[in-house]
């Protein structure tokens, strides 16, 4: 075991060289296939006698194996259940020991176990945890703390549901009286050690983490032992508010120390408190108002301050916002005092946001676009002083115009010296002039009726934009950032004339100016009119797309290294805008702008470090592809072969979903041609199990798979591949995640395949979805059972039928098709709700009406059944689906990236009807496929419909045979 464990460690030490970490981590990858490989991580994250960054890589790596390995999709372990009893075991009393940078990544580990497991499988925790609280040792207390809250922070964005309160309440049991104990005690703690630095930063770390906690166990409801002992604990919030300590303040003017992070905490617990208990709370609050309106008009400039501030700042938004409080305000003379005194410090612009802007302009860019920079001063005190507009708004909107002529009338006096006042007033003026939430599609939709959006761009920001020199870059990108937020506002006229301002901005040589020109015409070409027309006309692109595009390429790669290649998403977005805009406009451009994608791609490979970029790459590639393939099939399939290969030899796990979704993609747009040399070769990799083993690939490798077999039907065949494409199947319907691409890849194979080549293998297929069916039926899985029925019943095309599926079905047991039609496939069959669906089962149930000898002869009830479930398809609405199998769309700006599987939404796979000649009316094909129907069979199913239908029943389906 030892010399495992030394060479685990070498593995371990190896990963974090950069010359050796790939190979490191192939051969890390074949260790943890071993038993036990997690507790040998474990064993070299506690041993002291391994370097720092060796233990920390362990726990890097052990938190890595826990969120693949601990469960699969169904929620039962993967380990050995004595590796997971250790596991749990041993891992408190280790994260409690350990440096706090180890502790962060074991704790992430120990929340993913509570994801899972906590709490009725793992119901020992919380009195586990309350036995090592110690209320003189902080440092004990820390681990125990942190692991808490890595477990509690989980229901902060949860919604209400049985489980969870079942959940909370069995840890307010056990941990709430403790928790306020340990507060009490920490109080006399700090008090005590006052003049000890060390103890004094150990209580003050274990202050923090209380908070946090308060936060969590409030998160949803008020803790009875809170609301108990409401009084006290409001009382030491108010005294840590106001807390100082010369041996807590920190050296570096840009870094918070641990006094900012805990006032600031406070501050979101009060924000919490005034939100959701202000009923309870209410009496409390005053005092706290007062001391956030002390520190807010009293606290320097410095960046370590920020976080402070902006909490500050939400909290007095949060009171403004209840009319008891808004009150002290109201008075026009107040509203003067809090927006000299609170509003315009900490919206006025600072040496440190100059310095970020000349220094860092993406991290500039990032914090302040929309939703990016929650913790920076200006944003929050824009939201205090909007709230206030809300409630006053002549009054709020008369005294910010007031400063706003103020600034501009300073400006108009020095220009060159005094732009940071016209940069105030334009911040003033935006954050009043806009109302409601701003989104990321539209920007602001609503605005102020007392103030002129277009007036103030005519008058004091037009110039900024049409001047060659003189003005201020950062007033350049205010004007940018104005039309961005207001966009939606600005009327298509308007757009005509800015728009050419804005493409102008591209070719700025300073980085904040180009990357905001490129950020508001990628919005603005997103943009649409009420009927969903584009504002700006694609025909006013197409021209400017080659220039435009080729100088957006040479601005990403300007810098080759792969860092700053995908630094800057914000440039590759307004590609893949321009890309989707110009559609088929990009045929002429293909040359060049495949280029551009393989080199990007290319670079970008070698270290992927931006998961946006990379996803905005992937788009503009799928939009490249599915504008330019049509016209050069041959030419995108052999020159994006390579690249693409290269991301799957050199296993570039983030890139891997998105290059099958676009090989698939570049198949798809050329179906009638058969599969070249090179994809073929494709197939045993893509066959291979370990592809599968990533949740991620599998909706993407599902889809390859989908477009590779129509195209390669015969090489597979000949090739023997048919049986592993049928083990992926019966691997993927083994679990409610994959069931549905399961089906997905069966109904490819039915559909490419002939029946000869697959009769050998219907009896398994059958066997293998009714004994799932059967142990383990979700509704999901009833649904695409029955849809898969009416696929093979209606395609009598390719030899197949109602009759043939309950011949295969008889095989598997006698008699079995009854139940399973009477129980299964026609209730469910009213359950689909695609048209396409609904579709294949009307011609699934006419052919069976107008064909079947089963349903002719041996269920002639059956035939009555059948009848009527066509009717209802034809006459009734679709059943609603239970919630939970509907998927919300996201956009991507909500994503989560990174973590399994990202859908590229200009490559969705097109909804193909297998059945045009039907027509649009179905009932009028129904009627006309059944009449001659009953001609061919000499006149049976008039005969049927006579014999075994009701009144209601025959008078509809007559109407349809004879309309």
């Amino acid at each position: 075991m030892a010399d495992g464990l030394a060479a685990v460690a070498q593995l371990l030490e190896a990963s974090l060289d950069p010359r050796q970490n790939k190979q490191a981590e192939i051969a890390l990858r074949q260790e943890e296939k071993k038993p036990g490989f997690s507790l040998s991580l474990l064993q070299i994250t506690a041993s002291a006698t391994y370097p720092y960054n060796t233990r920390l890589a362990a726990a890097l790596c052990f938190k890595n194996f826990i969120k693949r390995n601990w469960t699969d999709e169904d929620g039962n372990y993967k380990l050995q259940l004595d590796e997971v009893a250790t596991i749990k075991r041993e891992l408190i009393a280790l994260m409690i020991s350990v440096p706090p940078g180890i502790q962060t990544q074991l704790g992430e580990a120990v929340s993913v176990i509570a994801d899972s497991d906590f709490w009725e499988r793992w119901d020992t925790l919380v009195d586990d945890l309350v036995s090592r609280l110690d209320p003189a040792n902080p440092p004990v207390n820390n681990g125990v703390l942190q692991v808490a809250h890595s477990i509690f922070k989980r229901w902060r964005p949860l919604f209400r549901s049985d489980e969870l309160y079942t959940e909370i309440n069995h840890v307010l049991q056990r941990f709430g009286n403790p928790y306020l104990a340990l507060f009490e005690g920490l109080d006399g703690y700090i008090e005590q050690n006052k003049s000890n630095k060390e103890n004094l930063t150990q209580g003050f770390t274990q202050l923090n983490l209380m908070i946090k906690l308060l936060y969590d166990l409030s998160s949803h409801d008020l803790p009875p032992m809170f609301e108990d002992h409401l009084s006290a604990i409001a009382s030491l919030l108010l005294k840590y508010l106001t807390y100082d300590n010369a041996l807590l303040h920190t050296d570096d003017e840009a870094d918070s120390g641990l006094l900012e992070y805990v006032k600031a905490g406070i501050f979101e617990a009060l924000t919490l408190y005034v939100q959701k208990y202000l009923d309870v709370f209410g009496p409390h609050v005053q005092q706290f108002v007062g001391s956030s309106w002390n520190l807010l008009t009293t606290i320097g400039q410095e960046t370590k301050y920020d976080i402070l501030v902006s909490k500050a700042l939400q909290f007095l938004t949060s009171t403004a916002k209840m009319p008891e409080h808004a009150a002290a305000f109201q008075d026009q003379a107040t509203l003067g005092q809090v927006i000299e005194k609170v509003i315009l410090p900490n919206v006025a612009l600072r040496e440190s946001d100059e310095e970020l802007f000349e220094d860092e302009p993406i991290e500039f860019i990032r914090r302040d676009l929309e939703g990016s920079d929650s913790e920076t001063r200006r944003r929050a005190a824009t939201d205090f002083l909007r709230t206030l507009a809300e409630k006053f708004e002549e009054s709020v909107t008369k005294v910010v115009l007031k400063y706003t002529e103020h600034y501009l009338a300073d400006y108009a006096k020095d220009p060159a010296s005094n732009w940071k006042s016209k940069d105030t007033s334009t911040y003033l003026y935006s954050a009043i002039a806009a109302k409601g939430v701003a989104t990321a599609s539209h920007g602001v939709t609503i605005t102020n009726g007392l103030v002129s959006i277009t007036d103030y761009f005519q008058n004091h920001l037009a110039a900024d934009l049409v001047a060659e020199t003189g003005a201020h870059p950062i007033l350049k990108v205010d004007a940018i950032k104005y039309l961005y937020s207001f966009r939606s506002i600005i009327t298509k006229e308007q757009w005509q004339e800015v728009l050419p301002l804005l493409v102008k901005h591209l070719a700025s040589n300073n980085y904040v100016v180009y990357t905001y020109a490129a950020i508001a015409v990628e919005r603005a070409l997103y943009l649409s009119d009420a009927q969903g027309q584009p504002i700006i006309a694609p025909s006013s692109i197409t021209p400017l797309a080659k220039d435009l595009l080729e100088h957006i390429f040479q601005l990403i790669q300007k810098d080759q290294a792969p860092q700053k290649v995908q630094e800057n998403e914000f440039l590759m977005k307004c590609i893949m805008r321009v890309l989707i805009v110009i559609k088929d406009g990009v045929v002429q451009l293909t040359d060049t702008v495949l280029q551009h994608l393989i080199n990007i791609t290319q670079i970008i490979s070698a270290n992927p470090s931006n998961p946006r970029f990379y996803y905005y790459h992937f788009e503009a590639l799928g939009a490249f592809i599915r504008f330019a393939a049509p016209a050069n099939p041959d030419k995108l399939e052999q020159a994006l072969y390579t690249p693409f290969v290269a991301v799957l030899s050199n296993d570039v796990q983030e890139f891997m979903p998105y290059v099958f979704q676009l090989f698939a993609a570049l198949l798809e747009a050329n179906r009638s041609a058969s599969l070249p040399d090179y994809y073929q070769n494709l197939i045993a990799p893509v066959l291979m199990p370990v592809m599968w083993e990533s949740r991620g690939n599998v909706p993407a490798l599902v889809r390859l798979l989908s477009a590779i077999i129509p195209r390669g039907s015969q090489f597979i065949i000949q090739n023997n591949q048919i049986e592993p494409i049928l083990g992926i199947f019966q691997k993927l319907v083994s679990t409610k995640a994959n069931e549905s691409y399961g089906f997905d890849l069966l109904e490819t194979v039915v559909a490419s395949f002939p029946p000869t080549t697959l009769e050998p293998y219907f009896i398994s297929i059958m066997q293998i979805i009714l004994t799932r069916l059967q142990n383990s039926k979700t509704e999901n899985l009833s649904i695409r059972f029955v849809r898969f029925y009416h696929f093979i019943s209606a395609h009598d095309d390719k030899g197949y039928s109602a009759d043939f599926f309950i011949q295969v079905t008889d095989k598997v047991q006698t008699e079995l098709f009854t139940p399973i039609y009477l129980n299964v496939i026609l209730p469910e069959t009213q359950k689909l709700a695609r048209p396409l669906d609904r579709k294949t089962a009307v011609l699934s149930l006419t052919k069976t009406l107008a064909n079947s000898e089963a349903f002719a002869n041996r269920y002639k009830k059956g035939w009555g059944f059948t009848c009527e479930a066509l009717l209802k398809l034809l006459e009734l609405p679709p059943l609603p689906i239970s919630k939970d199998d509907i998927i919300a769309e996201n956009d991507v700006d909500d994503m989560a990236f990174g973590v399994g599987f990202t859908q590229l939404n200009t490559v969705r796979p097109p909804v193909r009807d297998p059945w045009p000649e039907t027509g649009a009316d179905l009932k009028a094909w129904v009627g006309k496929y059944l009449k001659e129907a009953d001609q061919k069979h000499g006149g049976r199913v008039a005969g049927f419909v006579e014999e075994r239908l009701n009144a209601q029943a025959k008078t509809v389906l007559l109407s349809y045979m004879t309309a």
